[in-house]
């Protein structure tokens, strides 16, 4: 494969990368969205935990 092609199919193949990484996150946040409007107690003590996890967190 010449190199043009071949750096032509990786320019194609990280931009369709991208854009499937950008498709997932927006999809998994609609769903924790979802999640915390179905389930609010439950979301309440996730956020706490992950509130009590980060102030203990030692950077």
């Amino acid at each position: 494969m010449p190199k043009r092609e071949y750096e032509q199919e990786c320019q194609e193949s990280a931009a369709a990368r991208r854009r499937r990484r950008a498709e997932f996150l927006q999809e998994r946040t609609e769903a924790m969205e979802l999640r915390d409007r179905v389930q609010p107690r439950r979301a309440k003590v996730a956020r706490l935990r992950h509130q009590m996890r980060m102030r203990t967190f030692r950077w």
